[in-house]
This record gives structure tokens, sequence and C-alpha cells, in this order.
């Protein structure tokens, strides 16, 4: 059976917001949206219109404006798929929200394949070097020039992957430059060799697309998820 086309709201009018429109109209989605933070702000009425009429939103706007948005889409019992990072800490809450109204999120600071893969490399490589004393591991990210956080979301989940292997800290390097969309790289340095375990995004379309499977795969669930739930990887 052929499945039906997602209804989806995308609730930020960046550089992702706009990314995810062309793809998911490419697809044959309907699409509402990109809602900025104008019409988050002073547009009730058609926020919420939105929100009930679709199968899932994906909220990709700012650090500041993620929680609220976040609990307007559960609370207008829309599931939603989040990019958008700076707000974890307050993940706990979110999470009983979501149990409370029987809801769905899914969220990620980073929805490329090849970086949940990493991320499980990179705790591997930090649990097997954490007995070594002649190795110092350190994480070097690099993004565009235009990226305002740093360290990025993406860098700071896997060096926390890179520590719960290793037992201690990983010190991270931010470098923005130009039009890079995103480079990863754990180094494991010793004093006569080195070891580089690294993810270069080529375009920013990856990103794009792994929002749209996760989704697809998120509607008709209940619960809190992560990419690790949408390409099945674990420990083992």
């Amino acid at each position: 059976m052929t499945e039906a086309p997602l209804r989806i709201a995308i609730i930020g009018d960046g550089l992702m917001g706009r990314s995810i429109e062309a793809e998911a109209r490419a697809l044959g989605w309907s699409v509402a949206g990109p809602l900025g933070r104008t019409t988050m702000r002073d547009e009730p009425d058609t926020v919420i219109e939105a929100l009930s009429n679709c199968d899932v939103a994906l909220e990709f706007s700012t650090p500041e404006s993620a929680l609220e948005n976040i609990r307007r889409c559960l609370r207008a019992d829309c599931p939603v798929v989040v990019g958008t990072t700076g707000w974890h800490e307050d993940l706990s809450a979110v999470s009983a929200i979501v149990a409370e109204r029987g809801g769905a999120l899914l969220w990620a600071a980073n929805f490329s394949v090849g970086v949940a893969l990493l991320s499980q490399l990179v705790k591997r490589a930090g649990a097997l070097v954490a007995e070594l004393d002649d190795f110092d591991v350190r994480l070097l990210e690099t993004h565009h020039a235009g990226k305002r956080d740093a360290p990025s979301g993406t860098a700071l989940e896997l060096a926390r992957h890179a520590a719960e292997g290793l037992g201690r800290d990983v010190p991270i390097t931010s470098v923005r430059e130009g039009e890079v969309p995103g480079t990863h790289e754990l180094i494991l340095d010793s004093e006569l060799e080195t070891i580089t375990l690294a993810h270069e995004a080529r375009d920013r379309r990856v990103f794009t697309r792994g929002a749209l499977v996760a989704a697809r795969w998120l509607r008709g669930r209940t619960g809190v998820y992560t990419i690790d739930d949408v390409v099945e990887l674990g420990d083992g």
C-alpha cells in the first residue's frame, strides 16, 4: 500500500526551514509555513490552524524560541521533530508533557545518518583509549561563518558520547569560516601517531532529508525519540 503524503508544519524560516519546504513539496507533501518568529508570536490563530491540520511539525527555529514552540506543538497534539538545540536542559519537563498528552517528540542535534553512526563510533573509540596514558582526545568542528552557536549542538553531543566511553571530558575547538555545511572530527593524538574519526557534510540537504525521514517515521507514534531510534542504532 502506498503511504499517504504527509501534512507538515515547518516552524522556522531560516536556511533549514526553507530547505525542508522545498524538499517536502518535491515529495508531494502538504506544507504549512515556514512559520517565522513574527507569525509564531503575533498570529496565534494561524499557528493553531497549521498545527491542528498537520501530521507532524518540524521545529528548526532558534534556541530562544524552541522550547515554547515545542510546548505549543504538544498542546496542539501535533507530533514534533526538533532540530533546534539549546533547550535540552528542559528535556525532562518536555518529556513529562509528551507523556501527559500521549504525544510524540523526536529530537536530534543533527539529522545526518552519518553523524548518528559517528556518535556510536566516537563512544567506542573513547572506551578503547580510556586506559591508555599517551593519547590526547579532542573534538574539532568547522561550520559556515553564519552559524551562531559555538560549539554546535552536534559537537556537544559527539563530545558527550566520546566522554561516556573515555571517562573524562573531551575539549571542543570550534571554527567558523566560509560556507562549510559542517565537519566534525574526533582526534586521538599521541606522540607517535594520530587517529581521526571524521564526518564531513558536503551539502545541507543531508540534514533536510534526514529530518523528513524522521517526520515520516514519527507519524503515528507516541513517546520521546532521537535519531538513533530512526536508524536503529544501539550500543552493540
